[in-house]
């Protein structure tokens, strides 16, 4: 029998992924549920459970305030992220996934939670070209094209598996591109923003995508199952990024981009895009790194999720539909936030 009355500890719960979670776990009948912010956090994607979510305003960089925060807290889903590409966000991204996640597993171990699910990423899993399908086992080898935001997730892995060594129970999950609605303007939403604006070129490349409500739907499984020590790629399936900016353009009623990225363009694009950020002071939208990952195939395996959980994603084709669905409502709202509908 599954205690709903668990007390749990969820970070990033205003995010993309802790807010889908917040509001599954609500849905299943989870009562004792706490979720760290920052005092400026905008609640917007949880705002139709904030209610029922116990706030604590805390920072990861903080470790009495986490100390505060996990007493009594048996179970913790740790979300929180900082996603960047650009070089002068290094420290801060080291600071934020490496250093917090450190801080946040020590928080853990001496809290002696029960148990610890970690959203790492599909960027932390070894790119070996020799394999014809990326798994959890593939090696990690350190590369020139790595971003600085695939280390961070690599190296607070590696945090979380020395917290497994010390006796604490962790499960991992490696999620693909994440997609779903949310605030149009953050992490991967920006991909139907992009072809809702009207976009014309087209990156080369093939990787996995999964919809958010399965990484929030999974993450509750596996903490409710007795699996420990494990890591677990989630993706729905693997798709070119000209297959998906199609399937979006087609459900958003909006030309699909039609113009190929070549290696000159992709040379001419980040070099262009680091100018732009050094005469304005925005951030990088495109890197080198980001660049070169965009043109490369890989293809993730996602049968240990599956059969382990007897797992059944959400089709990609709904998951476009849907979400294009709401991005459309969102923009005769004048973009307010539409989310997806969690099921019970």
């Amino acid at each position: 029998m599954i205690n709903k009355n668990v007390s749990i500890l969820v970070t990033g719960g205003s995010g993309l992924v802790g807010s889908y979670l917040l509001r599954y776990l609500v849905a299943q009948g989870y009562r004792n549920i706490k979720a760290l912010k920052r005092p400026q956090t905008d609640l917007k994607l949880v705002a139709t459970i904030q209610d029922k979510i116990q706030w604590i305003d805390a920072d990861l960089s903080n470790i009495f305030e986490l100390d505060d925060a996990i007493e009594g807290v048996a179970q913790v889903y740790h979300c929180a992220a900082m996603v960047s590409y650009d070089e002068r966000d290094y420290k801060a991204l080291m600071k934020t996934n490496v250093e917090g996640t450190e801080n946040i597993v020590n928080a853990a171990l001496g809290a002696n939670i029960e148990k610890l699910v970690y959203v790492s990423s599909i960027a932390a899993i070894g790119k070996d070209k020799n394999q014809a399908q990326l798994d959890e086992k593939s090696k990690w080898v350190r590369t020139p094209e790595l971003t600085n935001y695939s280390i961070s997730k690599y190296l607070s892995e590696q945090i979380v598996w020395r917290a497994a060594a010390e006796g604490l129970k962790v499960a991992i999950v490696n999620p693909a591109i994440i997609l779903g609605s949310g605030d149009w303007t953050q992490s991967s939403t920006t991909l139907f923003k992009q072809v809702w604006d009207g976009l014309k070129f087209y990156p080369t490349g093939t990787t996995g995508f999964v919809d958010v409500r399965d990484v929030a739907r999974f993450m509750t499984q596996l903490m409710e199952s007795d699996i420990s020590d494990e890591r677990f790629i989630l993706s729905a399936g693997n798709l070119s990024f000209r297959d998906l900016f199609t399937a979006i353009a087609k459900n958003l009623d909006k030309k699909p981009p039609h113009i190929k990225v070549t290696p000159l363009l992709r040379a001419i694009a980040w070099r262009v895009e680091w100018l732009r950020s050094r005469l304005t002071g925005k951030k990088v939208l495109i890197t080198k790194q980001t660049a070169s990952v965009s043109a490369q195939t890989y293809f993730f395996n996602n049968e240990k999720s599956k059969k382990t959980l007897h797992f059944d994603y959400i089709s990609l084709e709904k998951t476009i539909a849907e979400t294009s669905e709401a991005m459309k409502k969102s923009a005769a709202e004048d973009w307010k936030s539409v989310l997806l509908e969690i099921s019970k």
